[in-house]
């Protein structure tokens, strides 16, 4: 099953932008920059958290595409679990 947040435009577009100001120098001045990079990395992660900072992480080459696979794949199963356990929890309500 597809990720419905990954069709998004607005998703695309901001993990584009997260890895355009992760490009920005490292040398900064009033943490101005730490905090566009915080601002930046929040847009995607609202629609999708845990698995938007394991594909930036991938993007920005701070993850190897093997560990990525993986940790993609447990949160799909774990995701899949939760669903489950809020179906069972409102049909005995």
């Amino acid at each position: 099953m597809g990720k419905p947040h990954k069709r998004l435009e607005v998703w695309k577009r901001s993990i584009s932008f997260v890895e355009q100001i992760a490009s920005f120098p490292s040398e900064e001045k009033f943490g101005l920059l730490s905090q566009m990079r915080r601002a930046a990395v929040s847009i995607p992660s609202n629609i999708a958290e845990l698995e938007t900072q394991i594909i930036i992480s991938k993007n920005l080459q701070l993850l190897e595409s093997r560990i990525e696979n993986s940790l993609l794949e447990e949160l799909d199963e774990i995701s899949k679990m939760i669903i489950g356990l809020q179906r069972s929890l409102r049909s005995t309500n």
